[in-house]
């Protein structure tokens, strides 16, 4: 049981806190980063294509990635999905279907990625990026987005969990 909570940093989208306390009689101190989560979307154009941005992410550079964003305070996780695919892609959704919800690193950090399948997709909008986003649109079959991550071209977590997630219930592997 953690008793003790010190906030150690503040920052835009996550904190760092250090808590002591108590776990079966021994005392523990954990360092954890505080984030509000996020949500990612697997989203599927007309044509059943993959839609995935390929955005700069520091120090990594460019990498692709399923759309997603951070939970604003207090946002469900399938709101969050349905603002952040706009966003990102210009794309709206008719429906997201829950698809995986995991911890990145569950160590060390208490962010939580609610990953989603969007679907009934039609452009409605240009892209709303905040002024430090600097991203583009790939669309790509799933057969090549496998294939990438397998190779280990594609190394984001939400991505690999989301894909890998939904060709196992559709056995597509």
């Amino acid at each position: 049981l953690y008793v003790k909570k010190k906030k150690i940093y503040e920052g835009k989208i996550l904190g760092l806190s250090v808590y002591e306390g108590k776990i079966e009689g021994r005392k523990v101190k954990r360092e954890m980063i505080e984030h509000r989560g996020a949500a990612a979307m697997l989203a599927f154009d007309e044509e059943g294509k993959v839609i995935l941005v390929k955005q700069h992410r520091f120090p990594h550079g460019y990498v692709l990635e399923i759309p997603a964003g951070t939970l604003e305070k207090k946002e469900k996780p399938i709101k969050c999905a349905f603002r952040e695919l706009e966003e990102e892609t210009g794309y709206g959704a008719k429906k997201m279907t829950p698809l995986i919800t995991y911890y990145p690193s569950i160590g060390y950090n208490a962010e939580v990625i609610h990953c989603f399948v969007a679907s009934g997709l039609k452009k409605i909008a240009d892209l709303k990026l905040d002024e430090d986003e600097i991203l583009s649109v790939v669309k790509m079959d799933m057969q090549k987005l496998l294939k990438m991550i397998k190779s280990g071209k594609i190394q984001d977590s939400k991505t690999i969990c989301a894909v890998l997630t939904y060709a196992s219930k559709k056995k597509l592997y």
